[in-house]
C-alpha cells in the first residue's frame, strides 16, 4: 500500500473540492490546523463562507473559497485553469462526488450521466489540471477519494461502484506513470460513512449496521494517517494492510496470462 514519498502534506495550498461538508470540510480542518493555507471548492457558498471564517479565526492560515459547479463545464475549465498555473497550489484534494445504488434498469440514465461527469470526469481533469503544475516542479500531492464500494459489486451500485474503482484505478496508474517524480499519490477508499451523502443519494445511514458505519472524523484522521505513513491506497477501516497487499500480490498472478498469442486450452475444442 506504500508510495515512495513518506512526506507529510507538504506546505502551500490545498484545493479542497466539495469542501462545504462531510469529508471535504473535515480535511479542511485537519490541514488547516496543520497550518496549511486552503482553497474551498463547493456550491454552497455560504457554507464555504462560514467554514473558511472559523478555519482563519481558529488557525490564522489563508483560505479562500470558489463556489463552482463541477458538472458544468465552465466552472470546471476556471478551477483546471487555477490548478495548473498557480504555483502556490501544492495540494489537491479530490473530494466532491455523489453515491447512490440506483436500479440499473429503472433509473434516469441523465442521473447515471451526472454522476459519471463528477466521479470520473471533473476528478480526472482535475488531476491532469495538477498534474501539469506539479510534475514539473516535482513536487505536489493529489489525493483522490474513491471507496470500498468500488471493490464489491455484491453491493449492487454498479454506476457508482464502477466510478469509484475508476478512481482507485487512475491513481494507481498515476504512480506508474509518475514513478521518477516526487509527486505524491494516494486514493482514500472510505466503507460507509456518516456524513449528508446519504441523504443526497435517498437513502438511510441509520438502516446500517452501526458497526459498518464510520464517523467523518475518524475517517479523515485515518486517511491523513495513511497519507503520512506513505500508503498509496488507504482503507480507513482495514486493520492489516498485509490483506491489501496480498490482493495485488494476488492479481499479479494473472499478469503473465492475460495477453497470450493463443487462446488458453479450456477453449479448444
Amino acid at each position: 500500500m506504500s508510495d515512495s514519498n513518506t512526506q507529510g502534506v507538504p506546505g502551500g495550498a490545498a484545493l479542497i473540492t466539495g469542501a462545504s461538508t462531510g469529508i471535504g470540510a473535515t480535511y479542511a480542518d485537519r490541514l488547516a490546523k496543520r497550518g496549511q493555507d486552503l482553497i474551498l471548492v463547493a456550491r454552497d457558498e455560504a457554507r464555504l463562507n462560514a467554514l473558511a471564517e472559523r478555519l482563519r479565526a481558529e488557525t490564522g492560515v489563508k483560505v479562500e473559497v470558489i463556489k463552482a459547479d463541477l458538472t458544468n463545464k465552465a466552472d470546471l475549465l476556471k478551477l483546471e485553469e487555477r490548478l495548473a498555473s498557480d504555483p502556490a497550489i501544492s495540494t489537491l484534494i479530490n473530494n466532491a462526488g455523489v453515491a447512490g445504488a440506483g436500479d440499473f434498469v429503472g433509473s434516469d440514465p441523465d442521473a447515471f450521466e451526472k454522476m459519471i461527469q463528477l466521479n470520473v470526469t471533473a476528478v480526472t481533469r482535475l488531476a491532469a489540471a495538477a498534474a501539469r503544475n506539479f510534475v514539473p516542479r516535482n513536487a505536489g500531492t493529489i489525493i483522490n477519494l474513491a471507496s470500498v464500494v468500488g471493490l464489491m459489486p455484491e453491493l449492487n451500485m454498479p454506476v457508482d461502484g464502477a466510478t469509484k474503482a475508476f478512481v482507485t484505478y487512475l491513481t494507481q496508474g498515476l504512480r506508474v506513470q509518475f514513478a521518477d517524480s516526487a509527486v505524491r499519490l494516494q486514493a482514500v477508499l472510505p466503507g460507509a460513512t456518516r456524513t449528508e451523502i446519504w441523504e443526497r443519494s435517498g437513502s438511510d445511514v441509520d438502516a446500517l449496521d452501526p458497526n459498518m458505519v464510520m464517523g467523518v472524523d475518524d475517517m479523515v484522521n485515518a486517511a491523513l494517517a495513511g497519507f503520512d505513513q506513505g500508503e498509496l491506497v488507504t482503507i480507513p477501516s482495514l486493520p492489516d494492510a498485509a490483506d491489501w497487499n496480498n490482493a495485488l500480490a494476488a492479481k499479479a498472478k494473472l499478469y503473465p496470462n492475460l495477453s497470450r498469442s493463443q487462446p488458453a486450452d479450456r477453449f479448444k475444442a
